[in-house]
């Protein structure tokens, strides 16, 4: 099988929006690049074992490697890679090789200059490994002035970036799981967990850095702040200081709930379940990895999961899993859950690791 090298080109890009819920539109699209026959051996996987997969993958292929994603219709995880012989290794141990334009250098570099020259409130941008390119939002707040000087540096980023709009807001939805209180504020329980043997929970940091003592849906005071991280990060920990129960699930609101394991990395293309206060439970796909997004008032996150499942207000906090994995805590987005739209998530993994708990 022969693969050759695609030869650089530049793209004029159209313009884009950011707002806390966004919707890119991605699909599993090959623009910029040309995709290998599958092999005879790829191997059908569920989203956890791509996962896996793709975390050895690129450590084996070290810069070869361009960016994964999971393509849930045929079950196979597809490595983006950039020569003949990087697509062999990845075809060898069972996953579909796609020859690609850019390197995940130059993606981290085109990011490096968005964050350098194009740091507007309403915009966010995340790496899309469907497309091999950054994916820029401008929500409905970017001025005409704003989005001329956006157009232009991601123009300037040619076949690294494209620009979109969206009709929404970026915004956190400060108002998963079973509702908390404090302050006049509600935001969402993300997960329980253990620290030391203790109980505690996680929720979103731009609840955290608003509310410090929390309240179940009764009115009883159930905990205090111990850690917030928001802007930058968004989670916040809290101490349980009631004797309640705190089992390590996720509320389905139909009298169920979702037992939760362990905690797990989000993988682009991977199915997932948001539950929170205001919308309950709704399902959807991750989009991007590594996303920024400008929430304005100088409240810029980064690192976070996006994907297009809805959520409103109070749903902040609120948790996002995978069968019995946790993945993420909701942040922020646009639209709703009428017309739909898009969510940022904090990532669990970073949060158990920053705070030094467990999913327990």
């Amino acid at each position: 099988m022969k693969h050759r090298r695609i030869p650089k080109r530049r793209a004029i890009v159209a313009g884009a929006g950011i707002a806390a819920l966004v919707a890119t539109g991605v699909t599993l699209q090959t623009a910029n690049a040309s995709e290998t026959p599958a092999a005879p051996t790829a191997k059908t996987l569920s989203a956890a074992a791509a996962g896996n997969l793709a975390s050895t993958l690129g450590k084996d292929l070290g810069t070869d490697a361009a960016g994964t994603f999971y393509d849930a219709k045929t079950k196979n995880l597809v490595v983006n890679v950039l020569d003949e012989t990087a697509a062999q290794t990845v075809e060898a141990a069972g996953a579909k090789a796609r020859i690609v334009e850019n390197s995940l250098a130059e993606l981290k570099s085109a990011r490096t200059t968005l964050k350098s020259d194009a740091t507007i409130p309403g915009t966010s941008w995340a790496t899309d490994p469907t497309t091999n390119k950054v994916v820029v939002t401008a929500d409905r707040t970017v001025s005409e002035a704003e989005l001329a000087k956006l157009t232009k540096v991601v123009d300037g980023l040619g076949a690294t970036a494209e620009l979109q709009r969206t009709k929404g807001e970026f915004k956190p939805f400060i108002a998963g799981g079973d509702a908390i209180t404090g302050g006049g504020g509600r935001c969402s329980l993300g997960f329980n967990v253990v620290k030391g043997g203790e109980p505690y929970f996680l929720t979103a940091g731009h609840c955290t850095a608003e509310i410090t003592s929390w309240s179940d849906s009764s009115g009883n005071v159930i905990g205090e702040n111990e850690d917030s991280q928001f802007p930058d990060n968004d989670f916040g920990l809290v101490k349980y200081t009631a004797d309640v129960d705190h089992p390590s699930e996720v509320d389905l609101y139909d009298g169920s709930a979702q037992a939760i394991t362990g905690a797990a990395e989000a993988t682009v293309g991977q199915s997932v379940t948001r539950s929170g206060s205001t919308t309950q439970v709704h399902d959807g796909t991750v989009t991007g990895l590594d996303a920024t997004v400008n929430y304005g008032n100088g409240d810029i996150v980064n690192g976070l999961i996006q994907t297009d499942v809805c959520a409103e207000p109070g749903d902040s906090g609120g948790s996002l899993f995978s069968g019995s994995s946790a993945i993420g805590l909701t942040s922020g987005g646009s639209g709703d859950c009428t017309s739909g739209g898009e969510t940022f998530f904090q990532p669990v993994t970073e949060a158990l690791s920053a705070t030094g708990t467990e999913i327990g």
